[in-house]
């Protein structure tokens, strides 16, 4: 037993260091870094919006999509096969601006459903060499988004990683939940990018020059796997040299979020099994994340119920979440999420069983995913 508790705790120790690693040479690049203001450029913009029965928020919405304070750019709606009245609203839009495209995707035998065949032939129809993308059930949070995104392109930036953030549920202890997970989520895809490794970005909140995405054929390496048109696209296309980060609150986008257990999980589900077809240091770097976030935890529960060197333990897992919550309450402050600080110890442990649940209910059902 003593032997087994020795070699638990020399592994408690190497896990600890790895999770160390990460927050302290990862995770600070970007929690840590000073906000750096681009000047405004006015370059031709599409932005480019896919909905599929989206009405309602449309309606909320695309005021604000119009109102952009921007001198040049045009707003790209595609209506991907609606059978609400989502494709009225849009084609009033088009009549009162002339600066609104109106793309109409018909169901397609082959494609049916997918969502990267309506996003082609928006992108393809597009004028301009910038895009800037966002969901239909996202909103800006101020008139000027396209300015903040648009300002960090240059000759070598030609991706812009922007952050897509969820409304705020007063009384809601999922909501916190979610937004925990989205502002973790984007801690490590920005500071991956500042490091000079992007391997993701969000739909809700991307901008890219069209010739990247003819660069890797589109969507075609993956165009079979239903989800994937943001982070898969990115992991593909991004590298060192063409990705920038934008996170002036003025570019943030908002969307509502799952307001059931269910809901949330199942879409955890949809964004989880795109990772499967991520470069292979990407799915490592994420993996080792995980595996040792859980066993430095799951460790150290164990030490400590044999009281095994529980002064050593309780003193490195102590100093772990000292440290862990200053850099994330950083990294959350910049993104406007101070409020999930408070509940870290908590949310990591809720965050790491629903993960551990969704890679197993992945294995048994395949996911559902564009509408």
């Amino acid at each position: 037993m003593e032997t087994t508790l020795l070699i638990l705790f020399i592994a408690f120790l190497v896990f600890f260091v790895i999770q160390f690693v990460y927050q302290s040479f990862v995770f600070t690049r970007f929690s840590f870094v000073q906000s750096k203001k681009d000047t405004p450029k006015s370059i031709p913009v599409s932005v480019i919006v896919c909905a599929k029965n989206e009405f309602e928020n449309l309606k909320k919405h695309l005021p604000v999509l119009v109102s952009q304070n921007y001198p040049n750019y045009e707003l790209v709606l595609i209506d991907d096969a609606s059978n609400d009245e989502t494709l009225d609203l849009l084609e009033e839009y088009e009549k009162q601006y002339s600066f609104i495209k109106l793309v109409k995707v018909k169901n397609n035998e082959a494609f049916w459903g997918n969502k990267k065949f309506a996003l082609t032939l928006g992108i393809k129809a597009a004028k301009n060499e910038y895009l800037l993308f966002t969901d239909a059930d996202c909103c800006p949070t101020s008139e000027n988004w396209i300015s903040e995104m648009t300002s960090h392109f240059s000759f070598k930036r030609t991706i812009v990683l922007g952050y897509g953030a969820y409304d705020k549920i007063k009384g809601s202890f999922l909501n916190k939940i979610i937004r925990y997970e989205t502002v973790l989520t984007a801690i490590q895809y920005f500071s991956w990018a500042k490091i000079g490794k992007p391997y993701m970005g969000v739909g809700r909140n991307l901008a890219y020059k069209k010739s990247e995405f003819f660069n890797v054929n589109g969507f075609i390496n993956h165009i079979r796997v239903r989800s994937g048109d943001d982070d898969l696209f990115i992991n593909e296309a991004a590298n060192k040299s063409n990705t920038a980060i934008c996170y002036n609150p003025e570019s943030f986008t908002y969307s509502k979020p799952k307001t059931t257990y269910k809901d949330w999980f199942n879409q955890k589900r949809r964004h989880v099994s795109t990772a499967k077809l991520y470069k292979g240091f990407d799915k490592f770097q994420l993996a080792l994340f995980f595996i040792s976030q859980v066993l430095c935890i799951t460790l150290a529960i164990i030490l400590l119920s044999f009281q095994y060197n529980w002064i050593i333990v309780a003193s490195v897992l102590g100093f772990r979440y000292i440290f862990n919550w200053i850099v994330f309450g950083y990294g959350a402050a910049k993104l406007n999420e101070k409020d999930v600080i408070v509940w870290y110890p908590i949310f990591e442990i809720i965050l790491i069983i629903t993960q551990i649940r969704v890679a197993f209910t992945n294995l048994i059902f395949k996911p559902v995913h564009w509408k």
